[in-house]
């Protein structure tokens, strides 16, 4: 059964694994750099943290924003079918899909 998250709870502790630059505290969710390591990188606790914390709507606008330059064209074609904003090309679709 997974956990109940609150919206505001602390980051999951094993968020350090993914910002060995900043022993302490991590900068705020909402910074780009944090969302897009997330988003890349996050496993499914991560993830969890990040939509409760931050919410799809704020991801999705990110995404239009920044997405195209902080991940790779596989992360960012999966989150934007997720988070349902633009389409990516059927290209990377395919690409996306393939093992």
């Amino acid at each position: 059964m997974s956990e109940r998250l609150e919206p505001g709870s602390p980051p999951p502790a094993s968020l350090a694994r993914l910002f060995p630059e900043w022993p302490g505290a991590l900068p705020s969710p909402r910074d780009p750099l944090v969302v897009g390591r997330l988003l890349e990188d996050g496993e499914e606790a991560d993830l969890r943290w990040l939509t409760k914390t931050v919410g799809e709507a704020e991801l999705a606008c990110w995404l239009g924003r920044r997405g195209g330059r902080q991940l790779s064209r596989r992360s960012r074609a999966f989150w934007q079918l997720l988070l349902g904003t633009e389409s990516p090309p059927p290209e990377i679709v395919e690409e996306l899909w393939s093992f």
